[in-house]
């Protein structure tokens, strides 16, 4: 790993709970209820809500995506990489003009999606752009190359895009 942009919080560990995952998920919730929920952040100018349905064990959906992974909602697995990770969303959103961080937007579907892709640490924010507020929806470590070649392409391809509308 290279070394952390110096406003990018610490991992938080399991172990650092000496392996009680109801400890470990009640701290983690508590980082991720701190930085979306109790604090009201904004990016470039709009504000972030929450997917907050259907909450899980008394938690919003944005929290489950972005500390677990699987394409059905009922069916998620914790990723101990993105729950080490929970407190980093909010600070890549927040550095987003940082120079270690590429920021695009692309389409999934019938929604624009906003990419903060923290390149050094190989870490992903995904944002969902709902017109007048903003929605975070999830954010996971980018491990395979392969991934990391799709999104660099897709990130120079929009840059293209931009330079070619001005």
């Amino acid at each position: 790993m290279s070394d952390f942009p110096e406003w990018l919080p610490e991992l938080m560990y399991l172990s650092d709970y000496d392996g009680d995952w109801i400890r470990y998920l009640d701290a983690i919730y508590a980082c991720f209820r701190q930085d979306f929920i109790d604090s009201k952040p904004v990016f470039q100018g709009r504000k972030l809500g929450l997917k907050r349905y259907p909450l899980s064990h008394g938690k919003e959906a944005t929290f489950w995506h972005m500390i677990s992974e699987g394409k059905n909602e009922a069916d998620r697995l914790p990723d101990f990489r993105r729950c080490e990770r929970i407190r980093w969303p909010k600070p890549v959103i927040e550095h987003e003009n940082d120079t270690s961080i590429k920021v695009w937007r692309n389409q999934r579907g019938r929604e624009e999606r906003i990419c903060l892709w923290l390149v050094p640490e190989n870490y992903l924010v995904i944002l969902a752009d709902r017109g007048e507020y903003i929605l975070p929806w999830t954010a996971y470590l980018v491990e395979q190359p392969h991934q990391q070649r799709k999104l660099q392409k897709e990130y120079e391809e929009y840059q293209r895009q931009k330079r070619e509308k001005s």
